[in-house]
């Protein structure tokens, strides 16, 4: 079965064709309008849409096919243990499954590193606990400058070599990109303590940033939210 995953976030929607648990493709697009176009020179057998953006009732009348839309009610592959079902957000959610999707067991350990990093479980009973979340790379350079009188808003797209910071600029860099990683890799530690069989599994917009993180039972998987809702999908489906 060949499946279209459709995710639609406040700024950019992301699609992806996925045949027997494979990505096929991945497609990245600003306006609905144009992503429509895309679509409907596609083959595939069902959809699945995630969005922050419309409703399902706004996208039925959107989009030329059927599809199945993602909310709190959809079932799950996993048992979802979290406190406040409600409150979690979709793609947390997605994001676990897909870790959980290359193992097809748990427990796994998700880590998002978008404008927020969040950190989700799911452990060995394949149950789905939650996690920790906390501030990305810019929004911990914007916290800095605005809520300070003379920090400046630093430039974050090359990550320092050095240790020691000799000016202003370079020790804001340094404790960022320091702060983010050491986070990271504390996270894993106190995870791997408790869970000895656990894998991680690193994703979003700044993953690529921390590759050279990765390393035995550490994964870098740009797409990992796309591979949870084919996963969801499929669940739904079959």
């Amino acid at each position: 079965m060949r499946n279209l995953i459709i995710d639609i976030g406040n700024t950019r929607i992301k699609s992806a064709v996925f045949e027997q648990g494979i990505l096929l493709e991945d497609k990245v697009f600003d306006e609905l309008t144009d992503a429509i176009i895309y679509w409907e020179t596609l083959f595939f057998d069902q959809s699945l849409v995630s969005s922050v953006r419309w409703g399902e009732s706004d996208l039925a009348k959107k989009l030329p096919f059927s599809f199945i839309y993602l909310n709190h009610e959809t079932s799950l592959p996993i048992a979802n243990m979290y406190g406040t079902p409600a409150t979690l957000g979709l793609d947390r959610i997605a994001g676990a499954i897909g870790a959980w999707s290359m193992r097809r067991k748990g427990p796994v350990l998700a880590i998002d590193l978008g404008t927020c990093m969040t950190f989700d479980l799911i452990d060995g009973q394949n149950a789905y606990l939650g996690g920790a979340i906390s501030p990305g790379l810019a929004m911990r350079a914007r916290a800095m400058h605005e809520q300070t009188a003379r920090l400046p808003l630093v430039d974050l797209h090359v990550k320092p070599d050095e240790l020691i910071g000799a000016n202003t600029i370079t020790c804001m860099q340094i404790g960022i990109w320091l702060g983010v990683e050491l986070e990271i890799l504390g996270q894993i530690e106190a995870y791997t303590k408790k869970y000895p069989e656990i894998e991680v599994f690193i994703s979003g917009g700044d993953a690529q940033s921390f590759v050279s993180l990765a390393k035995d039972l550490i994964f870098v998987v740009p797409n990992l939210v796309l591979y949870g809702l084919n996963s969801i999908l499929n669940h739904n489906v079959e």
